[in-house]
């Protein structure tokens, strides 16, 4: 038996016990889109549940990916497939479960056995050309079919992460996710970045099963580009593969897609030649010759449980806690009350920080009155908020400017935001409280009441909440830098591009800096004070700002 301690990892301190009402029994492994752990079904039947990562998680783009390929991927029933039982695309983070499959990988078993018998890889082709059928009828191409993607339980191959890896926009050999798949298992469309079709999922089942016969990948080993080029510019060597494969897996590896083996035939192919293998078998028996051995024996039960190797034990269920005020065990909820309950969760967290922001913004009048609150207070008209120039670093002041003595000739400022600098000679505006209703702009009218200024705040139905602009640019501050008009300026230089005019909260907590730049050639720095975007229909900020005119 396998040692469950090389299958079944313990969890580590950085791991939930629960993700969405599944408790996790051991980590599995991790991946390029999250990590992966066991869990149960209320009824104990072991699902691997896969979470995303952060960085992945805070981009609008792959959720939206995410969520088109989970609903696709439900579609996929086959019997070579890990079917997907669960998923919550919009979960924090997102996750998605899929039945478990006892048994190694291919890369596993290679690494332990070496190269598989011939029959065996026949045998493995059928299994996956067969699920590769049930995952193109879904609409869905793979993209990145390789040994690790296939796993080998005992009575067949099965093909994982269909469908999920075009989700996740990452490449193994280029920072800007234009082409998805691991390069030694890439068709040469796949590698230049041309149009994907099923034919890419038919190449990379050559190279798969190519390995599985060699214990090494065909187009040999070496960095990303060096690969790739081979792919793309060289012939195979297929005289490294035994003599009954090559006919197959060359019809696979054709460099014009229109050219490769269909699935169908892969399929009829391996079958053919499977059941010659089995009348030779039976033929030899007969005559009293023998069974045939080693490579040449057929892919029975018994080779494959050779290949696959002892299956190892999996982990009890993790009992359920009982609530000690009851006695009664906390029950595992649907996808329908998660999402209840995240609800009530994000209208208690509305309400909390709305208090907060209350109470900041009552601190902030006591401290500054920046937007004639006291007057509106009192029924008085109030007028236009005027920014405060702050005074140049090098200009000496007599008097307590933070007191509010009148001698200093300074009125008394709010609270810089965190991370602020005091910007020299720049329009200072805090809070400045920008909504659905409203918009933002570098000149006066600092904020207007409608959605014609140069920011607003969109939370639309399929993104996460953003900033938005048709003219201004953003440009966020990392690593604690503080915005002045000097980092500014540098970081939005060559910032020009429609990407720019988009900027994603998802990631953003209160601290964050941004620079912006408008069409006028001024430059603001906007620092979050308070977020709310839990709930889209009551989301706000609330931003500390520093304007600098004419400053581009």
């Amino acid at each position: 038996m396998r040692s469950t301690t090389e299958v079944f990892q313990p969890l580590h301190a950085d791991d939930p016990p629960v993700v969405a009402g599944y408790r996790l029994a051991a980590r599995l492994g991790a991946g390029g889109m999250g990590r992966v752990y066991l869990s149960h079904t209320p009824g104990g039947r072991p699902v691997a549940i896969k979470v995303v990562r952060p960085e992945l998680a805070d981009d609008p783009a792959f959720r939206r990916r995410f969520r088109r390929e989970v609903e696709a991927a439900r579609r996929v029933r086959g019997a070579y497939t890990a079917e997907l039982v669960d998923a919550d695309t919009d979960g924090v983070p997102p996750w998605l479960a899929t039945l478990y499959v006892p048994g190694p990988s291919l890369t596993e078993a290679v690494a332990r056995r070496g190269p598989l018998p011939v029959s065996a890889v026949l045998w493995l082709m059928a299994g996956v050309a067969e699920a590769l059928q049930a995952v193109h009828a879904a609409g869905i191409v793979h993209r990145d079919l390789k040994p690790s993607n296939v796993l080998l339980a005992a009575d067949g191959p099965r093909v994982i992460d269909f469908g999920i890896s075009i989700a996740a926009g990452l490449s193994s050999h280029t920072a800007t996710g234009s082409t998805v798949g691991t390069p030694h298992f890439m068709a040469p469309e796949q590698a230049v970045a041309g149009e994907v079709t099923p034919a890419t999922d038919v190449f990379a089942l050559g190279q798969t099963a190519a390995f599985a016969a060699l214990g090494e990948p065909l187009y040999g080993d070496g960095i990303a580009p060096v690969v790739l080029y081979r792919i793309v510019h060289e012939e195979p060597d297929l005289t490294l593969l035994p003599e009954p494969l090559r006919p197959l897996i060359a019809r696979c590896l054709a460099t014009d897609p229109g050219e490769r083996a269909t699935l169908a035939e892969v399929v009829e192919w391996c079958r053919r030649q499977l059941d010659a293998d089995a009348d030779a078998d039976a033929a030899d028996a007969d005559t009293g010759t023998g069974a045939r051995t080693g490579a040449d024996a057929g892919a029975g039960p018994a080779v494959w449980r050779e290949v696959t190797g002892p299956e190892a034990a999996v982990p009890q269920p993790v009992p359920t806690p009982v609530d000690p005020s009851t006695a009664a065990p906390t029950l595992l909820l649907s996808p329908a009350r998660r999402r209840a309950t995240r609800r009530r969760t994000a209208l208690i967290t509305v309400a909390a920080v709305t208090a907060g922001a209350l109470v900041l913004t009552g601190l902030t009048w006591l401290a500054g009155d920046r937007f004639g609150l006291r007057e509106r207070a009192a029924g008085a008209p109030a007028s236009t908020p005027g920014p405060t120039k702050s005074a140049p670093a090098e200009t000496p002041r007599s008097g307590n400017p933070a007191s509010g003595n009148p001698a200093s000739g300074v009125p008394r400022a709010s609270k810089p935001a965190p991370n602020a600098l005091a910007a020299s000679g720049a329009d200072v505006l805090s809070p400045v409280w920008l909504d659905e209703k409203n918009s933002l702009n570098l000149r006066e009218p600092r904020l207007p009441k409608d959605r014609r200024g140069e920011i607003r705040l969109d939370c639309e139905d399929d993104t996460d909440c953003a900033l938005r602009s048709d003219t201004s640019v953003f440009v966020q501050l990392f690593n604690g830098k503080t915005a002045s008009l000097a980092a500014c300026r540098h970081l939005l230089t060559g910032a020009t591009g429609s990407e720019y005019r988009t900027w994603s909260l998802a990631a953003a907590d209160a601290g964050t800096q941004l620079c912006v730049k408008n069409a006028a050639g001024d430059i603001a720095a906007l620092t979050i004070q308070v977020k709310q975007t839990a709930l889209r229909e009551a989301a706000f900020l609330q931003l500390g700002m520093y304007v600098w005119e004419d400053a581009a």
